[in-house]
């Protein structure tokens, strides 16, 4: 892990993982392996019996149970439209809507974050910021969620479901996790082309205050977004994970295509393609 990194994550109290040495992701950091035990060998005796096999050491297991806490990934170009249709599925369907870049931002502008800097270039340059500060961003808000108490259909007997937005946005964050925190249940891909969206975060960026939202920031998110983060909605396509939804059409046309999409994976008749 380079050493600021290292520092990130010493704040955001993350913790490094071992399972995926065998076969890391792309861009996975390199994990050290465990030091070798210092203890001093048992004295051999006459009777000494031969030593027993080690005992091979299982994975971690995600921190969430993928069988009670659905995950929902929610992908799609800079400006598809995906923080509006998340807000309309949350009224729909009681998920709890977790924005990937609404956390990091509010990481950034935290009083007293020493990292806020280092987020907010990542940000502007339209760059994925290391995925340990992501990870646990997101971990920590899921576990807030449930520990709400929350009511409703999802919400009882340790349960609860999420949209995932703007995340994963690369191999290395979708792996990593899956395996450690959640498995996801689905990709919904809102696909619509670089003029609509471009038009569109110009527009919003008379108003949102965000330092992305310009033409020069804008170009290299969509860089980013084919070279790293399709890959990873390409991945979920061949697990058979993916719904793509045109969002191109209106707001209200998209939120019915939406709606009925996970109406009918919640209810375990998904319409994946």
């Amino acid at each position: 892990m380079p050493a600021f990194v290292d520092k990130i994550a010493e704040a955001l109290h993350l913790h490094k993982h071992t399972k995926h040495e065998e076969s890391k992701p792309l861009d996975a950091p390199a994990v050290p392996a465990e030091p070798a035990s210092t203890s001093a060998p048992a004295a051999a005796t006459e009777d000494a019996q031969p030593a027993e096999a080690p005992v091979t050491t299982q994975p971690e297991t995600p921190v969430f149970d993928n069988k009670k806490v659905t995950v929902f990934y929610v992908l799609g170009g800079p400006g598809a439209g995906k923080g509006t249709q998340c807000a309309n599925l949350v009224q729909d369907f009681g998920f709890c809507h977790l924005s990937a870049g609404d956390l990091l931002r509010a990481e950034q502008n935290r009083p007293g974050s020493q990292y806020g800097e280092m987020i907010r270039t990542y940000i502007k340059e339209g760059q994925v910021v290391p995925m340990e500060v992501t990870i646990k961003l997101l971990e920590n808000a899921m576990k807030a969620a449930l520990e709400e108490g929350r009511s409703g259909e999802g919400w009882v007997d340790g349960k609860g479901r999420f949209l995932i937005d703007g995340f994963p946005r690369k191999m290395d964050q979708a792996v990593a996790f899956d395996e450690d925190v959640c498995e996801s249940r689905a990709v919904l891909f809102f696909s619509t082309n670089e003029e609509t969206m471009t038009q569109r975060l110009l527009e919003r960026g008379k108003t949102s205050g965000r330092e992305d939202d310009n033409e020069e920031s804008i170009r290299k998110r969509f860089v980013t977004y084919r070279e790293t983060t399709m890959p990873v909605i390409e991945y979920y396509g061949k697990k058979d994970k993916v719904v793509e939804i045109d969002a191109s059409l209106t707001i209200e046309e998209v939120h019915e295509k939406a709606k009925a999409v996970v109406a009918g994976l919640l209810n375990g008749h998904p319409s994946v393609n």
